[in-house]
Order: C-alpha cells, then sequence, then structure tokens
C-alpha cells in the first residue's frame, strides 16, 4: 500500500490498481466543519486533475479533484448521512471514493508524506 498527495490536497491510497481517495486532515482543518458531500456516481471516468466531487463546509464550497485518470468504481454513501466523518476521520473512514487507475506513471506527479508536509509548511 502507498499513499501519496496533492498539491490541491487530496489523498490517494494505492493498493495494487485500485485506489482510495479523500482529502488530507490539513484541508479538512482549513475547510472547517463539513456538512454536505456530492460525490461522483459509479462508473465515471475522470482524467487527471478533473472536478469530480464537491464537499461543502460552514465556511466554503470546495471541489475536489481526481488525482489520476480512472475510473471511479464507488463512492462513499455513508457521507450522504454523516458528513462530519470528513472532519472526524478524513484520511480513512472519511473517503471519497474508489477509483481504478488507468495510467500508473502519473502517480509520480504526486507528493509523498515528507515533501506533502513540507508543501503546507510553504503555504503557512
Amino acid at each position: 500500500m502507498t499513499v501519496k498527495y496533492t498539491r490541491e490536497h487530496e489523498w490517494i491510497r494505492i493498493e495494487g490498481d485500485t485506489a482510495t481517495v479523500g482529502i488530507t486532515f490539513y484541508a479538512q482543518e482549513q475547510l472547517g466543519d463539513v456538512v454536505f458531500v456530492e460525490l461522483p456516481e459509479p462508473d465515471t471516468a475522470a482524467d487527471q486533475g478533473a472536478e469530480v466531487a464537491v464537499v461543502e463546509s460552514v465556511k466554503a464550497a470546495s471541489d475536489i479533484y481526481a488525482p489520476v485518470t480512472g475510473t471511479i468504481f464507488e463512492s462513499n454513501a455513508e457521507l450522504s448521512d454523516r458528513p462530519e466523518l470528513v472532519n472526524e476521520d478524513p484520511e480513512n473512514d472519511g473517503w471519497f471514493f474508489k477509483m481504478n487507475l488507468s495510467d500508473t506513471s502519473e502517480l509520480e506527479d504526486l507528493l509523498d508524506e515528507a515533501d506533502y508536509q513540507a508543501f503546507i509548511q510553504e503555504e503557512l
């Protein structure tokens, strides 16, 4: 299992050719209390960087982007009833969607944990 991060504050956990995607702890902290999540439909094809979901908080709405190209095959239905899971456990139970990867070479464009932490420090 490998975890990578985007500069838009998504995380992607890769297991084989399958990936689980959500937003980082830092992202949910910046958003504040999440009140609604609009998730992609299964069988949605997404190019790397495409807008695929929306998260709304008491402060703002934010687009969620596909960190890699692939086909979304599952969304976290529990977020429809419990969007607060994004705040409570953003990098586990608060995941947004799962996708099959089309091009694993795109993972090279993403940050590892150390690089992501350095990126956050630059933003502060």
